[in-house]
Formats: structure tokens, C-alpha cells, sequence
């Protein structure tokens, strides 16, 4: 831990709590050091993987926790483990490759140190050295080398792990809110990947989250949701929190396509702007209720996405203070016919990388990095709208869940709270 962290962990915090965000918690050093400590190796679940990746034996897939690289693997006995990709001899990653397939063994490339599938170690070159020369000592023991082996659960086929021995159960860390938004994408139906992308933003990971907590700059700023009726502040709608406000879900139902009511402070609204092929818009029904944009976030770093038929994972991996990666996961169902499948490969355009929507937040996000290089001591972001509580709601005309966010990281970073 760098030589300021104990100092930055002193810090405190605005007396409007969720309200007011200090600057410094987006660019300085030692406090992305204790995130690491206290949020990522702490009592929270972080997303790894979809089991769907991981059909074989020997199957393997590379993920974060925050910054540290862990790895996912099908066992001998079809259970997905998750284990530090981190050699027990000097500290090597095992693989840099994202996914692939490591056979009955995981083998360290730098000195062929040998792991079996949940870890243990099974094999060292020259462990009782050659020609009765060199070698490891009489009391070197495989049992007491193995990798570190996390704590793992898959729910309906989505993987996530802990550091954290004695982190609650994964349902109950979701709770019955989230859980249900959850479970209503992820229903036990056998999950199918479509494709993946990957950003480098420039930016501090916490923006990420922000920005899909944040429905305020949805219908301002995305004109391309409010053209279409895909989003709108007045459409029906809810922003709900979990019991610790770490998690959310935003929630909404499609406006009709010639409704243009709240669009009157959204600058660049043009009701006669049309698409060539509204194929890219048109939605299916295909969940119980009738919402069609829901946005879940799991703290800390996991955005489950849909928007009309499009589904993706969205991991938020830290890359420093600065600059994070965001990780896409397009995926369907097995069930899905070919008509769906293409629906759903069409209307990922809307998210991705480049895609109408979701580019506008990559260029905000580094706006925001910009604007908040050389922020000082207090200095503070102000999120009022709606009031300066994180209590649920039935509209989007708010910036609880953002508030609710800080809550929850206030509380596990252990700032104090003054004014």
C-alpha cells in the first residue's frame, strides 16, 4: 500500500453524504489503492464470467477483480472454479489469453510449474534437482504452494467470485429486488454468447457506474433514445435500490413513437428525424412484464444490460485512477431462433463501442476526466435532483442511485462524514 493511503482512508467526507462527491476520489492514487484492498479483495461479488464460455473441461476464462487477474475453469467435475492468475513460484500470470482451453492442468509458462484444474499444485521441473544436485529443499510441500483459490457461485449460469471467504451468499448479497431483475433475464434458460467488445476509457471506473445510475443524462444527452421513444424521463418508469443502495436497477416502457412529451429541454430533439431501416428499434416481446430498457448494476463493477432485445454484460475493470476497460458480453438463448439471434446482433449497435448510444457516454466519461484533472481538496460533484436521499422511486427524474452508490462505497471505504 503507497506511503499516502492511511492518509487518503482519513479523509472525510461531505456532510451531504451521496449528495456531494469529492473530487480527489476520481484521481488520486492511494485512494484507488485502498478501492482495491477494501472494495475488490473485500466482502463483495464480482462478475467473472458466463458458464456459457466455459462448456468443456479444462475451459478456461481470464476476468478481473478490480485490477487482479483471476481465472475461471471448468473442472474434472463440471464445477466452475475461480483461482488468481498468479503463479505460487514468482508471481506469473499463468496465460494472457482470454479464453481457451488448458487440458486437465493449468501450467505457468515461465518455469512449467503445474496446477490441476482447482488449483492445487501437482507438478515443479526439477523439484529433486538432477543428478542428485540442487532441487527443492526436503520440507517443500506442493499442498502449501497452490493458487489462490476464491470463493465461487454460479447463479443460472452467471459465475462471480469473492476474495472474501465470508462474504454473505450470492442471493442474498443481490436481495430480493435486484435478485428478481436479475433472474428475470438470467431465468435458467441456457445462455448462448453472440460476440464480445472491449474499450480502454479514459477516465476513473467509477464514471462508468455513474453513468448507467444516472438517468438525468439519458434523456438529455443520448438524443438518438429520446428520437425514438427507446428513452424518455416521462415515460413509465422506476429507479429502485437494494437494502445497502450499492445496487440498482433503472427501469422503462417504451414510449409510442409519435409521443415527443419530454423532449422540450433536450437540445438537439428533431421529431422529424427518421431511420432507413427501423428494424434496429423494433422490439420483441420476449419477458413477462412490459419493460423494455432495464439497467442493473451489482456493486461494485457489473452492468447487466437490456435495452429492447439487445443483452449484454458490461464488467468495468480499473486500470488506475484514469482509466478503466469496459468489457462487453453480447449473449442470447439457446432457444432463440434465428429470427431473434439477428434481432439481437442488430440492435447491439445501439450499445458496443461505436455504437449510437452508448458512444456518447465514452466521449462524456473522458469529458468528465478532463474537467475534474486538478480538482482540490474540497471540490465536489453535487447530485440533488430528485433530493439528496437514495430512496426508490417511480420515476427517473433523479440521481438516487448514484447517491445510493456512494452510500454503499462511503460506508465500505470507511470515510468519516462531517458538516
Amino acid at each position: 500500500m503507497p506511503d499516502n493511503a492511511g492518509e487518503t482512508a482519513r479523509r472525510d467526507w461531505p456532510g451531504e453524504g451521496g449528495a456531494r462527491v469529492p473530487y480527489w476520489v476520481y484521481h488520486d492514487q492511494g485512494n484507488f489503492e485502498n478501492e482495491r484492498d477494501r472494495i475488490f479483495r473485500g466482502p463483495t461479488w464480482n462478475y467473472i464470467a458466463l458458464a456459457a464460455e466455459l462448456p468443456e473441461v479444462g475451459d478456461f476464462r481470464q476476468s478481473f477483480i478490480g485490477d487482479i487477474p483471476v481465472l475461471a475453469v471448468r473442472g474434472s467435475d463440471g464445477a466452475i472454479n475461480v483461482v488468481q492468475n498468479r503463479c505460487a513460484h514468482r508471481g506469473s500470470r499463468l496465460t494472457g489469453e482470454t479464453l481457451g482451453n488448458c487440458g486437465n492442468a493449468l501450467t505457468c509458462p515461465y518455469h512449467q510449474w503445474t496446477y490441476d484444474l482447482e488449483g492445487a499444485l501437482i507438478g515443479v521441473p526439477f523439484r529433486h534437482g538432477v543428478k542428485g544436485k540442487g532441487g527443492m529443499p526436503e520440507d517443500f510441500d506442493l499442498a502449501d504452494h497452490g493458487l489462490v483459490r476464491l470463493r465461487a457461485e454460479t447463479l443460472n449460469g452467471v459465475v462471480f467470485a469473492s476474495f472474501d471467504p465470508k462474504v454473505a451468499p450470492l442471493t442474498d448479497y443481490l436481495g430480493p429486488v435486484m435478485l428478481h431483475y436479475f433472474t428475470r433475464v438470467f431465468d435458467g434458460r441456457p445462455l448462448r454468447v453472440l460476440g464480445y467488445q472491449r474499450q480502454l476509457i479514459g477516465g476513473n471506473w467509477k464514471l462508468m457506474m455513474e453513468n448507467i445510475k444516472d438517468p438525468y443524462h439519458a434523456g438529455l444527452l443520448h438524443v438518438f433514445l429520446v428520437s425514438f421513444g427507446l428513452f424518455r424521463v416521462d415515460q413509465k418508469s422506476e429507479c429502485l435500490l437494494d437494502d445497502s443502495k450499492g445496487h440498482a436497477v433503472m427501469a422503462s416502457r417504451r414510449a409510442a413513437s409519435d409521443d415527443h412529451a419530454g423532449t422540450d429541454d433536450v437540445a438537439k430533439f428533431d421529431p422529424d428525424y427518421t431511420l432507413e431501416d427501423t428494424r434496429l428499434i423494433m422490439p420483441a416481446k420476449e419477458f413477462p412484464d412490459d419493460v423494455t430498457l432495464a439497467m442493473l448494476t451489482v456493486f461494485p463493477s457489473l452492468i447487466v444490460q437490456q435495452q429492447t432485445n439487445t443483452l449484454a454484460m458490461r464488467h468495468v475493470i480499473p486500470r488506475g485512477p484514469d482509466r478503466f476497460e469496459l468489457s462487453w458480453t453480447f449473449f442470447g438463448y439457446e432457444g432463440d431462433d434465428e429470427e431473434m439471434t439477428e434481432r439481437r446482433v442488430r440492435q447491439a449497435n445501439l450499445m458496443g463501442c461505436a455504437g449510437y448510444v452508448s458512444l456518447d457516454d465514452t466521449e462524456m466519461m473522458e469529458f468528465s476526466r478532463a474537467g475534474i484533472a486538478g480538482t482540490r481538496d474540497g471540490e465536489a460533484a453535487v447530485l440533488d435532483l430528485g433530493g439528496r436521499d437514495s430512496e426508490p422511486g417511480d420515476h427517473l427524474v433523479t440521481e438516487a442511485a448514484i447517491r445510493g452508490f456512494y452510500e454503499r462505497y462511503r460506508a465500505i471505504m470507511d470515510f468519516a462524514n462531517v458538516g
